[in-house]
Formats: C-alpha cells, structure tokens, sequence
C-alpha cells in the first residue's frame, strides 16, 4: 500500500507539473512555436502556419485535459464516493483523447524529421486509440480489472510528448547527434517504452490478473 500511494503522489506531480508546463509553454512563452519549428527543416508539404497553430492549441488543450482527467480517474476515493462522476470523467477522457489522435494526425506529416517521423507518429496514434477502445470496451464488459489494465497502457501515452522531448534531449545534447536525427529516436524509443512500463506497473501493483466481474 505504501509503494502503491508514493507511486500515485509521483504521478500526480509530475502530471501536475507537466501540464502546468505544457500549457505555460505554448500559450504564454511560446505561442507561435518558433522554437519548436525553428527545426522543421525540408518540409515536403507546406506548412500553412496559422492553420498548424490552431490545431497545436487544441491538441494541447485535450493533451492536458486527457491528462487530468485520467489522473483523476485512478483516485480510488473518487471512484467509491462517486461513481457517476468516474463515468462521466471517463467518457471525458475518451473524448479528448480522440481529439489528440486526430490533431496529431493532422500534424504528423509536418513532423520533425520527415516521413520516417511521421510515420511513427502514425503509429503512436493507432496504438493509443486502439488500446483506449480496448479500455473502453472491457468496461462495458464489467471486466473491472482489465479495464483499470488497459486504463494504465492508456494512460501512458499522455506522456508521449514528455518522453519524446526527454530522449530528443538525450541524444542531441548527450550524444551530439542533429536535433532531427534525435527526433525521430525520440518518436520511436517512445513507442517501446510507452508500450513496456505500464505492463511494468500492472506487475508491480499485483493487478496483472484478467478475472472478469459478471455482468449484474
């Protein structure tokens, strides 16, 4: 229990503390992303800024309220008390992650790096979606606990901007390596590492377990 609750504390705060950033970042220091698109170098598509910006903020915007809304929706105590409100926060979550895919599929063929970049982006949405309807899906099923499984895969990929700077940051300032060729690393080690941790963390709670609640 006590490892389970250092975990959730973990969690919070560097969910608080990422969205936080996130939304200082696009919206207060940066919001025409010159630095962010000071690397898009050799675009094959022209990049209608103003457009890009728009859909920028609004996958921000969901990013942080999928983000929010699925931290809130692992507190136990919100579950017992208010079972409706999980419901609703659930469906909410769903609806925002939806509309990160498809922003993200908007902006994928603009990514830094080029086609193999946007490809993998291709790839992170698909996998995130799919298993978000997975989640969903075994709720309606009453399989509380490979709902709350799929939840956690889920929910990782909230993070996947957070890794992918991480690693970018990694290669590029560690290693030397160009911002692009870091990029596309980033994208990729993301997606192995997005798809390992949480089945890691499903191990360690002990909650790795497939036994279905029947239907009432």
């Amino acid at each position: 229990m006590k490892k389970r609750n250092i975990l959730s504390g973990l969690l919070a705060g560097v969910t608080i503390l990422f969205i936080l950033y996130a939304l200082v970042d696009n919206y207060i220091i940066d919001p025409g992303a010159e630095g962010f698109l000071s690397h898009k170098t050799g675009l094959k598509r022209e990049l209608n800024l103003p457009v890009w910006l728009n859909v920028m903020y609004v996958h921000v915007a969901f990013a942080c309220i999928a983000m929010a809304a699925g931290l809130l929706n692992f507190s136990n105590r919100i579950l017992e008390k208010n079972r409706k409100f999980h419901r609703i926060n659930g469906y909410i979550y769903f609806v925002s992650v939806l509309l990160v895919v498809l922003t993200s599929g908007y902006m994928a063929p603009y990514a830094t790096g080029g086609k193999i970049s946007s490809m993998g982006f291709n790839a992170l949405n698909i996998i995130w979606l799919f298993i978000t309807i997975t989640a969903l899906v075994q709720i309606k099923m009453k399989r509380i606990i490979r709902h709350q499984n799929w939840m956690i895969r889920s929910y990782a990929f909230c993070f996947t901007n957070m890794f992918i700077h991480l690693i970018t940051f990694l290669f590029h300032q560690g290693f030397g390596l160009v911002y692009a060729t870091s990029y596309t690393i980033g994208v990729y080690s993301s997606i192995v590492l997005l798809l390992v941790i949480p089945d890691f963390i499903i191990r360690m709670n002990g909650s790795s377990g497939e036994a279905a609640v029947p239907h009432q």
